[in-house]
C-alpha cells in the first residue's frame, strides 16, 4: 500500500528529471548563476564578438582584430573532450562554457594567427577551474601547443615547439588559478573571481609569445565596480605585465574591451582591443558561401 502512495510522488520526480536532462538545476551548482542564464546560452547560438585589436610585437603595434566566441556545449568529463554522442556517455556528460579566443595581425611580410580554447564547467560540484585550456600560435617561422588539462588534484601541461629551447615538454603544475579562466569565469559569476594576491599561471598566449616560464607568478587581482563597466585588473609584478578586462556589471557581463601592458624591448608597451559588433549565431550551421554575409556583419577584415 506504501509503495502505491508512494508512486505518484516516484513519476512525478521522474517527469521533473527528464524534463532538465540537458539543463542541470541550478540549486545543486556552487556558482550562482543568473536567472536568465538559459534564456541566453541555451538558445542554441553563440555569442560573437569582434574587436579591433593594436597588438604590441617586436616593439611596435600591429593592427589586427579579436574575436571572442562563447558556447556552450556538452563535455566528456574522462576525455575532457566535446562530445559527439549524448546517448551513450551517462555520467560522463558535462556542461561546459567554452571560449575560443583568436586574434589575427600581421608582422612585416608573415602574419600571426593565435587561439585560446578554454573550457569551464557551468555546474561544478566542488570544483571551479576550467576543465580544459589549450592554445596555439602560428607564423612563418613555425608553430606552438600549449595543453593544460585539469587533473583534480593538478594539471597536466604538453607543450610542443618548434623552438630547440622549448622543444617537447610535459609535465605537472600545481593547482592554482588560470588566468585564461577567468575570461570565462567572469561570464558565469564574476562574484566568484579570487580577489587580492593569488598564486596565479599567466595567459597561455603571453607566455608562448614571450617565452617564460611555465609556473604560477604571485598576482594581485582586483574588480573595480561601476555604474556601467566593471574591470577586472591582473597584475604581475615579477613580469612587469597587467591586464585590464573590462566587462558589463549585468548578466551576461559582456566583454567591451580589454588592455594589456608589459615591457617590450625595453619600453612599456600596451596591447589594446576595442568592440567592433556582437552577434548570437548558429556560426557551426553557417559555411556555404552565401554566409559570408555574416562576416560583413561581424566587419571582420582578415
Amino acid at each position: 500500500m506504501k509503495n502505491l502512495l508512494l508512486l505518484p510522488f516516484l513519476l512525478i520526480l521522474f517527469h521533473a528529471c527528464a524534463q532538465k536532462a540537458d539543463k542541470p538545476s541550478y540549486e545543486k551548482v556552487n556558482l550562482k548563476l543568473n536567472e536568465q542564464f538559459g534564456d541566453y546560452w541555451y538558445q542554441g547560438k553563440a555569442e560573437l564578438t569582434s574587436y579591433d585589436l593594436e597588438q604590441v610585437r617586436y616593439g611596435e603595434k600591429r593592427e589586427g582584430e579579436a574575436v571572442l566566441i562563447f558556447v556552450t556545449e556538452d563535455f566528456s568529463k574522462s576525455k575532457q573532450v566535446k562530445l559527439d554522442n549524448l546517448k551513450e556517455v551517462g555520467d560522463d556528460a558535462e556542461k561546459v562554457l567554452k571560449l575560443n579566443f583568436t586574434k589575427k595581425f600581421n608582422t612585416g611580410i608573415y602574419p600571426y594567427s593565435i587561439m585560446t580554447s578554454i573550457f569551464s564547467p557551468v555546474y561544478p560540484e566542488n570544483d571551479l577551474h576550467a576543465r580544459k585550456i589549450t592554445t596555439s600560435v602560428q607564423e612563418w617561422c613555425g608553430h606552438v601547443f600549449m595543453q593544460l588539462n585539469n587533473k583534480r588534484k593538478d594539471y597536466d601541461l604538453l607543450v610542443r615547439s618548434y623552438f630547440e629551447s622549448e622543444g617537447d615538454m610535459e609535465m605537472k603544475l600545481d593547482k592554482v588559478w588560470m588566468e585564461d579562466e577567468l575570461w570565462t569565469l567572469l561570464r558565469l559569476d564574476p562574484n566568484q573571481i579570487p580577489e587580492g594576491e593569488i598564486q596565479l599561471f599567466p595567459s597561455t598566449q603571453y607566455l608562448r609569445l614571450k617565452h617564460k616560464e611555465l609556473k604560477a607568478y604571485a598576482a594581485n587581482v582586483s574588480i573595480n565596480r561601476n555604474d556601467d563597466l566593471n574591470e577586472l585588473k591582473i597584475e604581475i609584478p615579477e613580469l612587469e605585465r597587467d591586464l585590464s578586462i573590462f566587462y558589463k556589471n549585468q548578466h551576461p557581463y559582456k566583454i567591451e574591451k580589454w588592455e594589456e601592458t608589459y615591457p617590450e624591448n625595453g619600453d612599456m608597451m600596451t596591447t589594446t582591443a576595442t568592440l567592433k559588433e556582437r552577434i548570437m549565431l548558429d556560426y557551426w550551421n553557417r559555411n556555404n558561401v552565401k554566409d559570408s554575409t555574416y562576416r560583413e556583419e561581424l566587419k571582420l577584415g582578415f
